[in-house]
């Protein structure tokens, strides 16, 4: 960057427009005839040069408010941005680093001026120190500046952010319990007030759910999503679990409809004195032929297809209706599995009888072979366990099932 010729009244700019002129020196050399050796030292020396030309520029930059006002903008991060073409937004930040150094951490400051701390770490340190609670007092606060700025000759900005985060306990330790309890509520009331759900129809037949939570129960929404994917077995992942190939976003949001399809409706608040259910209303020649679609209650439309794996769901109440529009059918008591026939499938079957699914039992659902709509029964012999992953290909029209001679199902792609 071109510097304007300027009259040198003050040592810092002759100091530094030498500084430039040796820049311009090294410029001249070409780093490719460096052997390795003195690549590395060239490195070390630039950085840490740069380094300590960015600590002189950040205490400038705190220093620098007379310069916005003689400019009229509105600070100088504004002014920088007209002036040297640069990120405003960058230069702000900088400004705040530079005057958190410049007038709360003196001994940070120093080892960033001499060369023993990075902005990086410099960074770190201010956000932990500048967390530490005021009571603490300048002598208690001042060691745990001391202490820190010790650690950059050891640490990277990684490790000293975990260092930063429990200086308090090394230091203090009769103090630091309570401040952990009061910062933990202090998160915890704000992740409250945060906590948001919002749903967008993208018009495409997907809708994007936008959520933020407490981090507690994000943490146990994850558990309860990947109980539903894939769980493994000890040893290696088997090729034949297509579940297991899918990305993992995939296999968290197909693992979230099926935890929704499984919520029990004796959990959830009643309506007008009975259960919270959802209802699929279906023709019922459109749900023996396959064709057609359903309505939710919720005024939304799905396929025929879908409309049959739903009524093999808890919690899901199927209205068939006649050619007039009469309620033929409300209900599933007669075609869902007992939860007795539900566990002697489990010891029958022990795990998905995909052909090479290795699922366990546990993480399956019960399936008529024939389905109901095409007079299938609720029996025992009629029923067989599948994992969520297959229990949609079984009701896929893209797909054809067939029982081989163990038992075990193949899904083969119709051409």
């Amino acid at each position: 960057m071109a510097v304007d010729p300027l009259p040198l009244k003050h040592p810092l700019l002759g100091d530094v427009h030498a500084v430039l002129q040796q820049v311009e020196q090294a410029a001249q050399h070409d780093p490719a005839y460096l052997n390795t050796a003195e690549k590395r030292a060239a490195l070390l020396v630039v950085t840490g040069a740069v380094e300590q030309l960015r600590a002189v520029q950040l205490r400038l930059l705190a220093n620098a408010d007379d310069v916005a006002v003689d400019t009229g903008a509105r600070n100088v991060a504004a002014w920088a941005e007209l002036a040297m073409r640069v990120d405003s937004r960058e230069t702000a930040r900088a400004a705040r680093l530079g005057e958190a150094l410049d007038r709360r951490w003196p001994r940070l400051a120093a080892a960033f001026l001499d060369g023993r701390a990075t902005e990086a770490q410099a960074t770190v340190l201010v956000r932990a120190l500048d967390a530490l609670p005021e009571r603490l007092g300048p002598a208690l606060l001042g060691r745990a500046e001391e202490y820190l700025v010790e650690q950059t000759a050891e640490f990277a900005p990684r490790e000293l952010k975990v260092l930063g985060e429990s200086v308090l306990e090394k230091l203090a330790p009769e103090i630091a319990e309570e401040e952990e309890r009061k910062k933990l509520e202090s998160e915890e009331r704000a992740a409250r007030r945060a906590t948001s759900l919002s749903m967008h129809a993208r018009g495409d037949g997907a809708t994007d759910i936008r959520i933020r939570v407490p981090e507690h129960v994000a943490a146990r929404l994850k558990v309860y999503l990947e109980s539903f994917t894939s769980p493994r077995q000890p040893g290696r992942p088997d090729p034949a679990d297509e579940q297991a190939r899918l990305p993992y976003p995939r296999r968290l949001g197909e693992a979230f409809c099926a935890l929704l399809e499984r919520l029990p409706a004796k959990v959830l608040p009643q309506h007008g004195g009975t259960a919270t259910s959802v209802m699929v209303t279906i023709p019922f020649d459109q749900l023996t032929s396959g064709l057609g679609a359903a309505d939710l209650g919720s005024g939304d439309r799905i396929t025929a297809a879908e409309a049959r794996r739903l009524a093999c769901t808890a919690d899901i109440l199927p209205v068939v209706l006649g050619g007039k529009g009469e309620v033929l059918d409300l209900g599933r008591a007669r075609r869902l599995f007992s939860p007795g026939q539900r566990k002697a499938m489990a010891v029958r079957d022990r795990r998905c009888r995909t052909e090479g699914c290795s699922i366990p039992a546990a993480w399956c659902e019960a399936h008529h072979l024939r389905p109901w709509s095409q007079g299938g029964r609720t029996d025992f012999d009629d029923g067989v366990l599948l994992c969520p992953w297959h229990h949609h290909r079984a009701h896929d029209e893209r797909f054809d099932m067939s029982r081989l001679a163990s038992g075990d199902v193949r899904f083969t792609r119709r051409t």
